[in-house]
């Protein structure tokens, strides 16, 4: 995704509705990354909700954006505890097909060519399904390298 768009920042620094790049560096170790999950319809609202996805201090922070104005925070995951983060497709996750776990999709939505959704096993008991850009998962393969692959 290229070009600008809107993210919101919440905290005590950043409110409101700022002009940002997909992925911004904000201050010292706090980066937001932002992926909307699908097009727009005739009137102008999405069809599909939107995820942002903040990394903070070793947790990466879920929210969904509703109507491009409300913002409800779905989930934050401990890469400490994440087991395994690797493309959909990857051979890395043959070993965790089989468990029976919860599945989150806070992916685009759908299934292009190529794939660029990733899974992530968390905690043994909930598979995570995400749509990061190449920044994010370099960002998350040098907190955790034995955890997260990109191939």
């Amino acid at each position: 995704m290229s070009g600008k768009s809107k993210t919101a920042c919440m905290g005590k620094d950043f409110k409101g509705i700022i002009d940002r790049t997909d992925s911004t560096e904000l201050s010292g170790n706090v980066r937001v990354y932002h992926f909307p999950a699908g097009g727009t319809g005739s009137g102008g609202g999405s069809l599909f909700p939107e995820y942002e996805y903040l990394y903070l201090d070793k947790e990466l922070s879920v929210d969904k954006i509703m109507a491009k104005s409300k913002r409800k925070r779905v989930g934050t995951y401990s890469l400490d505890r994440m087991e395994v983060f690797a493309p959909v497709y990857s051979y890395h996750l043959d070993n965790f097909k089989n468990r029976q776990v919860k599945e989150k999709d806070y992916s685009i939505g759908e299934v292009l060519q190529p794939d660029g959704r990733y899974a992530m096993y968390y905690e043994g008991g909930e598979k995570i399904l995400l749509s990061p850009n190449e920044e994010l998962v370099k960002v998350l393969k040098n907190m955790a390298p034995r955890k997260v692959f990109s191939e």
